[in-house]
């Protein structure tokens, strides 16, 4: 209970101090600017809220997704680049053009959770089986133990890191995603989604799965804190906060933040796992 009144004080501070997108990075003065994954957002909130009552720094956030992250820090215009994968060879690419040098800082560990509506009977699936899915070779939930009825699959958008991580993790070279998937901006409106619709199936980071929808065990395991962190768990992921060369100054007190004892409980908090 006292973790959870730290938590909202946390969350509220954060609404007080502002966390709004902003136009350019400041790292050298008493700002900082982050911009990316909608996965790493709570984290990355949370922390900057600590970090202004802690260092007097303002810390603005934004979740434009993990593809708009990797362009902020190339264009220069964010410190912290938050990512739910790693940079792909074109962005690293385009870093050097610019000569910009993308640091891969590692935050935390995730899982990604399939979530179907509480109703739903089915408790397991296969990872050939959500790729059966996704890519359209099942489409009524009879198929594979459940209800009579259409399978209403919900993805991501194409900039998200988290598309990208389900699209590693479960398909295979060559697969595409089947016409008949509805995409969703953000784990927030996967969830709303699944959480309304009894025949739906979406994929979250571990910390938005909640009492409103049902995750599933994928070949037999649960995904949770304990399955993630031991690699049990198939659906696992690291996600990152990516800099310009080397980090220093508040830059890198920010990104050390996991290592302390305040952020590790933070990442706790919010539903992901520690990765120190």
């Amino acid at each position: 209970m006292e973790a959870r009144k730290l938590f909202r004080k946390i969350l509220l501070s954060a609404a007080v101090f502002g966390l709004m997108a902003s136009g350019e990075a400041s790292a050298a003065g008493n700002k900082l600017v982050l911009d990316g994954s909608t996965t790493v957002g709570p984290i990355a909130k949370a922390f900057a809220a600590q970090f202004t009552k802690t260092n007097g720094v303002e810390v603005t956030v934004s979740e434009s997704g993990s593809g708009n992250g990797a362009k902020s820090l190339i264009n220069g215009t964010c410190d912290i680049a938050d990512m739910s994968r790693p940079m792909k060879d074109a962005e690293l690419s385009a870093a050097k053009i610019k000569g910009v040098n993308p640091v891969k800082n590692i935050v935390a560990l995730d899982g990604l959770a399939m979530i179907v509506h509480p109703s739903n009977r089915v408790r397991n699936l296969s990872r050939a089986q959500i790729r059966g899915i996704y890519t359209g070779a099942y489409t009524n939930w009879s198929q594979i133990g459940g209800p009579n009825a259409p399978i209403v699959m919900i993805q991501r958008e194409s900039n998200s890191g988290t598309q990208d991580a389900f699209k590693e993790l479960v398909l295979k070279d060559g697969d595409t995603v089947s016409s008949r998937a509805e995409t969703q901006a953000s784990n927030g409106a996967v969830k709303s989604r699944v959480a309304t619709t009894p025949t739906a199936i979406g994929f979250v980071g571990l910390g938005f799965a909640g009492r409103s929808v049902k995750s599933v065990a994928v070949d037999g395991v649960l995904p949770s804190a304990g399955a993630v962190r031991n690699g049990s768990y198939p659906l696992h992921r690291q996600l990152y906060m990516y800099t310009n060369g080397q980090p220093a100054g508040n830059v890198k007190k920010f990104v050390d933040m996991p290592k302390s004892p305040i952020g590790k409980r933070i990442i706790s908090e919010t539903g992901f796992v520690n990765y120190y």
